[in-house]
């Protein structure tokens, strides 16, 4: 599979790709004799993970962490293991305060009636 096939696949662009692979978080990816890169089912699941930890909000740091540890092999399952954990506990809180968010703003909308004047906040 093709660098454009492996974007669609996984959801991130051709250049975020390329960025992860000069980056170093990705496993080394063959070229076939046309120079072209090549991604195999293994590689489309590093990419797939990556582009969920970035849309989660993980740092690129943390990223860099996480898939130097991976690419080590065994040794470092666990403290890929509390990465990941610590990532999911912050995802918990943001979704915590989403979840207030919307509840003050359920408040104020349904404050809103038909008689509600222009200049009030």
């Amino acid at each position: 599979m093709r660098i454009a096939e492996a974007s669609e696949a996984c959801g991130l662009s051709a250049y975020t790709i390329r960025f992860y692979e000069k980056s170093g978080m990705l496993p080394k990816i063959e070229r076939g004799p046309d120079g072209h890169r090549r991604f195999t089912p293994r590689l489309i699941e590093w990419l797939t993970l990556l582009y969920w930890l970035r849309e989660t909000g993980m740092s690129l740091k943390q990223m860099r962490r996480f898939t130097t540890l991976a690419k080590a092999g065994d040794t470092g399952i666990a403290e890929r293991r509390k990465i990941l954990a610590d990532h999911a506990d912050t995802l918990k809180a943001k979704r915590a305060k989403l979840e207030k968010c919307e509840e003050v703003l359920a408040i104020k909308i349904a404050s809103y009636g038909p008689d509600t004047k222009e200049d009030d906040p």
